[in-house]
Protein backbone atom coordinates (compact mmCIF):
# COMPACT_ATOMS: atom_id res chain seq x y z
CA UNK A 1 0.00 0.00 0.00
CA UNK A 2 1.88 3.50 -1.05
CA UNK A 3 -1.19 5.98 -1.97
CA UNK A 4 -3.69 6.61 1.10
CA UNK A 5 -6.81 7.00 -1.55
CA UNK A 6 -6.56 3.51 -2.52
CA UNK A 7 -7.32 2.55 0.79
CA UNK A 8 -10.89 0.22 0.93
CA UNK A 9 -10.96 0.74 4.81
CA UNK A 10 -12.85 3.84 5.92
CA UNK A 11 -11.02 6.03 8.06
CA UNK A 12 -12.82 7.37 11.28
CA UNK A 13 -10.76 9.66 13.43
CA UNK A 14 -11.07 8.73 17.13
CA UNK A 15 -10.78 11.71 18.94
CA UNK A 16 -13.02 14.63 20.87
CA UNK A 17 -11.37 17.28 20.23
CA UNK A 18 -13.78 19.68 18.65
CA UNK A 19 -10.52 21.44 16.39
CA UNK A 20 -9.31 18.01 15.55
CA UNK A 21 -12.97 16.97 14.34
CA UNK A 22 -13.93 20.07 12.24
CA UNK A 23 -10.17 19.80 10.95
CA UNK A 24 -10.52 16.18 9.84
CA UNK A 25 -13.89 16.84 8.44
CA UNK A 26 -12.50 18.72 5.73
CA UNK A 27 -10.53 15.93 4.65
CA UNK A 28 -12.07 13.73 1.66
CA UNK A 29 -9.90 10.61 3.46
CA UNK A 30 -12.04 10.89 6.74
CA UNK A 31 -15.47 9.33 6.85
CA UNK A 32 -16.45 9.33 10.17
CA UNK A 33 -15.52 10.08 13.92
CA UNK A 34 -15.49 8.05 17.36
CA UNK A 35 -15.67 9.09 20.09
CA UNK A 36 -16.05 8.18 24.05
CA UNK A 37 -16.56 9.34 28.02
CA UNK A 38 -12.98 9.44 28.67
CA UNK A 39 -11.57 11.40 25.25
CA UNK A 40 -15.04 13.81 26.01
CA UNK A 41 -13.14 14.43 29.31
CA UNK A 42 -9.39 14.71 27.40
CA UNK A 43 -10.87 17.94 25.74
CA UNK A 44 -12.71 19.63 28.42
CA UNK A 45 -16.68 18.97 27.90
CA UNK A 46 -18.50 19.87 31.60
CA UNK A 47 -21.57 19.19 29.26
CA UNK A 48 -21.48 15.18 27.99
CA UNK A 49 -24.95 15.92 25.87
CA UNK A 50 -24.35 19.61 24.63
CA UNK A 51 -20.68 18.96 23.80
CA UNK A 52 -21.55 15.61 22.02
CA UNK A 53 -24.28 17.96 20.00
CA UNK A 54 -22.19 20.65 19.23
CA UNK A 55 -19.85 17.55 17.14
CA UNK A 56 -22.61 16.30 15.52
CA UNK A 57 -24.04 19.44 14.07
CA UNK A 58 -20.28 20.45 13.10
CA UNK A 59 -19.81 17.07 10.56
CA UNK A 60 -23.47 16.58 9.63
CA UNK A 61 -21.92 14.48 6.61
CA UNK A 62 -19.67 12.45 8.81
CA UNK A 63 -20.97 9.46 11.19
CA UNK A 64 -19.74 9.98 14.81
CA UNK A 65 -20.09 7.62 17.28
CA UNK A 66 -21.50 8.74 21.03
CA UNK A 67 -21.45 6.13 24.39
CA UNK A 68 -23.56 5.43 26.92
CA UNK A 69 -22.37 7.25 29.67
CA UNK A 70 -24.32 4.95 32.57
CA UNK A 71 -23.28 1.32 34.42
CA UNK A 72 -26.43 -0.42 34.32
CA UNK A 73 -28.58 -2.22 31.49
CA UNK A 74 -31.78 -0.05 31.90
CA UNK A 75 -30.22 3.36 32.42
CA UNK A 76 -27.61 2.27 29.21
CA UNK A 77 -31.29 1.64 26.97
CA UNK A 78 -32.76 5.05 28.04
CA UNK A 79 -29.67 6.62 27.25
CA UNK A 80 -29.42 4.96 24.26
CA UNK A 81 -32.90 6.33 23.17
CA UNK A 82 -32.26 9.64 24.11
CA UNK A 83 -28.67 9.66 22.37
CA UNK A 84 -30.05 8.59 19.08
CA UNK A 85 -32.23 11.55 18.79
CA UNK A 86 -29.06 14.39 18.58
CA UNK A 87 -28.47 13.87 15.07
CA UNK A 88 -29.04 11.77 11.93
CA UNK A 89 -25.11 11.19 11.91
CA UNK A 90 -25.23 9.48 15.42
CA UNK A 91 -24.54 5.92 16.26
CA UNK A 92 -24.86 4.90 19.37
CA UNK A 93 -21.82 3.50 21.10
CA UNK A 94 -22.17 0.71 24.10
CA UNK A 95 -20.11 -1.06 25.68
CA UNK A 96 -19.97 -5.00 25.19
CA UNK A 97 -20.60 -5.73 28.88
CA UNK A 98 -20.52 -3.17 32.20
CA UNK A 99 -18.30 -2.88 34.39
CA UNK A 100 -19.81 -5.87 36.44
CA UNK A 101 -18.63 -7.79 33.60
CA UNK A 102 -22.61 -8.38 32.53
CA UNK A 103 -22.56 -8.36 28.75
CA UNK A 104 -25.04 -6.04 27.32
CA UNK A 105 -26.76 -8.14 24.82
CA UNK A 106 -30.07 -7.63 26.12
CA UNK A 107 -30.18 -4.34 25.42
CA UNK A 108 -28.24 -4.54 22.40
CA UNK A 109 -30.97 -7.02 20.85
CA UNK A 110 -33.68 -4.81 21.49
CA UNK A 111 -32.31 -1.25 20.47
CA UNK A 112 -31.52 -2.86 17.29
CA UNK A 113 -34.77 -4.69 17.14
CA UNK A 114 -36.05 -0.90 17.01
CA UNK A 115 -34.03 0.37 14.44
CA UNK A 116 -31.48 1.88 16.57
CA UNK A 117 -27.93 2.09 15.31
CA UNK A 118 -25.68 0.87 17.74
CA UNK A 119 -21.67 0.30 18.04
CA UNK A 120 -21.05 -2.09 20.50
CA UNK A 121 -17.70 -1.63 21.96
CA UNK A 122 -14.65 -2.52 23.98
CA UNK A 123 -14.92 -6.27 22.42
CA UNK A 124 -11.27 -8.04 22.88
CA UNK A 125 -12.74 -11.93 22.28
CA UNK A 126 -14.71 -13.97 19.47
CA UNK A 127 -16.38 -14.92 21.99
CA UNK A 128 -18.03 -11.54 22.72
CA UNK A 129 -18.41 -11.16 18.94
CA UNK A 130 -20.44 -14.45 18.87
CA UNK A 131 -22.34 -13.13 21.55
CA UNK A 132 -23.11 -9.70 19.64
CA UNK A 133 -24.08 -11.36 16.50
CA UNK A 134 -27.06 -13.11 18.06
CA UNK A 135 -28.22 -10.15 19.27
CA UNK A 136 -28.12 -7.79 16.21
CA UNK A 137 -31.33 -7.39 13.65
CA UNK A 138 -30.33 -8.17 10.38
CA UNK A 139 -31.84 -4.82 8.83
CA UNK A 140 -30.72 -2.86 11.11
CA UNK A 141 -27.05 -0.91 10.76
CA UNK A 142 -25.10 -1.65 13.33
CA UNK A 143 -21.39 -1.76 14.45
CA UNK A 144 -18.65 -3.95 16.01
CA UNK A 145 -15.70 -1.99 17.72
CA UNK A 146 -13.01 -4.83 18.15
CA UNK A 147 -9.90 -3.25 20.32
CA UNK A 148 -6.90 -5.06 18.11
CA UNK A 149 -4.60 -2.45 19.38
CA UNK A 150 -5.19 -3.12 22.74
CA UNK A 151 -5.25 -7.08 21.90
CA UNK A 152 -2.17 -6.31 19.83
CA UNK A 153 -0.53 -4.57 23.41
CA UNK A 154 -0.46 -7.85 24.95
CA UNK A 155 1.96 -9.86 22.43
CA UNK A 156 -1.00 -11.39 20.48
CA UNK A 157 -1.27 -11.11 16.72
CA UNK A 158 -5.28 -9.39 16.24
CA UNK A 159 -4.87 -10.63 12.50
CA UNK A 160 -6.46 -14.05 13.62
CA UNK A 161 -9.37 -12.15 15.90
CA UNK A 162 -10.44 -9.79 13.17
CA UNK A 163 -10.52 -12.19 10.54
CA UNK A 164 -12.65 -14.77 12.33
CA UNK A 165 -14.88 -11.44 13.04
CA UNK A 166 -15.82 -10.38 9.81
CA UNK A 167 -16.70 -13.96 8.68
CA UNK A 168 -18.93 -14.30 12.56
CA UNK A 169 -20.76 -10.62 10.91
CA UNK A 170 -20.75 -12.24 7.49
CA UNK A 171 -24.08 -12.76 7.42
CA UNK A 172 -25.40 -10.03 8.87
CA UNK A 173 -24.67 -7.62 5.93
CA UNK A 174 -25.65 -4.37 8.06
CA UNK A 175 -23.19 -4.82 10.60
CA UNK A 176 -19.76 -3.42 10.29
CA UNK A 177 -16.47 -4.21 11.61
CA UNK A 178 -14.08 -1.92 13.65
CA UNK A 179 -10.20 -2.24 13.78
CA UNK A 180 -9.81 -0.04 17.33
CA UNK A 181 -7.28 1.40 19.04
CA UNK A 182 -4.73 1.55 16.03
CA UNK A 183 -1.00 2.20 17.03
CA UNK A 184 0.42 2.72 13.87
CA UNK A 185 0.06 3.15 9.93
CA UNK A 186 0.75 -0.70 9.74
CA UNK A 187 -2.44 -1.25 11.72
CA UNK A 188 -3.60 0.58 9.03
CA UNK A 189 -2.97 -1.31 6.46
CA UNK A 190 -3.28 -4.73 7.80
CA UNK A 191 -7.14 -3.52 8.33
CA UNK A 192 -7.19 -2.94 4.60
CA UNK A 193 -5.73 -6.22 3.34
CA UNK A 194 -7.91 -8.59 5.32
CA UNK A 195 -11.21 -6.27 4.52
CA UNK A 196 -12.02 -4.94 7.27
CA UNK A 197 -15.05 -1.89 6.96
CA UNK A 198 -13.64 0.95 9.27
CA UNK A 199 -10.72 1.64 11.58
CA UNK A 200 -10.41 4.38 13.71
CA UNK A 201 -7.06 6.18 14.18
CA UNK A 202 -6.15 8.91 16.48
CA UNK A 203 -4.73 11.91 15.02
CA UNK A 204 -1.35 12.05 15.60
CA UNK A 205 -1.29 9.15 13.55
CA UNK A 206 -3.14 10.10 10.91
CA UNK A 207 -0.75 12.67 10.55
CA UNK A 208 1.75 10.20 9.14
CA UNK A 209 -0.51 9.11 6.09
CA UNK A 210 2.10 10.65 3.70
CA UNK A 211 4.56 8.23 5.03
CA UNK A 212 2.81 5.37 3.44
CA UNK A 213 4.75 3.78 1.10
CA UNK A 214 8.06 5.31 1.84
CA UNK A 215 11.38 4.71 -0.02
CA UNK A 216 13.67 2.81 2.72
CA UNK A 217 16.19 3.31 1.09
CA UNK A 218 15.72 7.29 1.52
CA UNK A 219 14.32 6.85 4.92
CA UNK A 220 17.24 5.12 6.23
CA UNK A 221 19.73 8.00 5.17
CA UNK A 222 17.19 10.21 6.67
CA UNK A 223 17.90 8.68 9.98
CA UNK A 224 21.69 8.60 9.70
CA UNK A 225 21.50 12.22 8.56
CA UNK A 226 19.44 13.12 11.51
CA UNK A 227 22.22 10.96 14.02
CA UNK A 228 24.95 13.39 12.22
CA UNK A 229 22.67 16.77 13.15
CA UNK A 230 22.40 15.57 16.79
CA UNK A 231 26.43 14.44 16.89
CA UNK A 232 27.29 17.68 15.89
CA UNK A 233 24.69 19.85 17.63
CA UNK A 234 26.43 18.35 20.77
CA UNK A 235 29.93 18.69 20.08
CA UNK A 236 30.63 15.01 20.53
CA UNK A 237 34.05 13.76 20.25
CA UNK A 238 36.12 10.28 20.62
CA UNK A 239 39.27 10.44 21.55
CA UNK A 240 41.74 8.19 19.06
Amino acid sequence: MTDPKALQVALFVDSADFDSIVRFSKNPLIKGFTTNPSLMRKSGAADYEAYARKVLAAVPGHAVAVEVIADDLPTMEAEARAIATWGPNVNVKIPVTNSKGELTGPIIKRLSADGIFINVTVVFTTEQVRAVAECLCPDTPAIVSVFAGRVADTGVDPLPLMRETLAILAPLPQAKVIWASTRGLLHIVQANDIGCHIITVPPDILDKLPMLGKDLTGYSLEGVQAFFRDTQAANFAIRL
